[in-house]
């Protein structure tokens, strides 16, 4: 019985000492009003199905592709927050470049213009191109990463290729060397797999770049 109280007291303090080492500008919390506000009739529509509490806002700092310093915010699911804001920390001490980190809704929650954008993000309540399945972001368990440059591709059965966003068809040829490219060398790929994400590199169907799901 000692032993398991030694035990205890061991976990706890190890687990505090982690929280204590959490580094500035990173933090999660429940939806602030403020944030839950912006979020009406975007990525939180009417009959929306999620619910507030299943959801947590993330701080998250980063680097851009010029090495500036940035703040950005997130919402994800409870479920993954911890994951993400672990990944998003590693990423900063390694001064992994991410273009912007903005909610969705200072999209409108139109994903084609916040990819366009090179937006990373992860909540949104929506479907599946071309699909009424719901998405893995409306559940908030799938992150994008640095979109314009790691696109959605899919073949269609005319031979053409679907491309999201639309100006990401000079990234699809992932042999070519360019910024914020993601592929299995990258740190970001190799971070997030060992959190237990898959990622839509490797899917067969199509090719989803820039997309983490757990």
């Amino acid at each position: 019985m000692k032993t398991f109280w030694m035990c205890l007291v061991l976990l706890l303090s190890m687990s505090t000492t982690v929280m204590a080492q959490r580094l500035e500008g990173f933090s999660v919390s429940e939806i602030p009003d403020s944030v839950f506000v912006r979020m009406q009739g975007k990525t939180f529509p009417e009959g929306c199905r999620m619910q507030r509490s299943d959801l947590r806002y993330l701080r998250l700092m980063h680097y851009d592709g010029t090495g500036r310093v940035c703040q950005g915010e997130m919402v994800c699911n409870k479920s993954i927050a911890q994951d993400v804001v672990e990944i998003f920390e590693e990423l900063f001490r390694q001064h992994y470049p991410i273009e912007r980190i903005r909610l969705m809704d200072d999209y409108d929650a139109v994903d084609e213009q916040a990819m366009r954008d090179n937006n990373t993000s992860c909540f949104c309540y929506r479907t599946v191109t071309g699909t009424q399945v719901l998405s893995k972001h409306s559940q908030g368990l799938a992150v994008d990463l640095n979109t314009l440059y790691n696109p959605y591709v899919k073949r269609q059965k005319d031979g053409t290729l679907h491309i999201e966003p639309a100006t990401g068809r000079p990234y699809i040829d992932r042999k070519r060397s360019f910024p914020y490219k993601i592929d299995e060398q990258d740190l970001a790929y190799k971070l997030f797999r060992q959190h237990g994400f898959q990622w839509g590199g490797h899917w067969k169907s199509v090719k989803d770049y820039q997309h983490f799901e757990k």
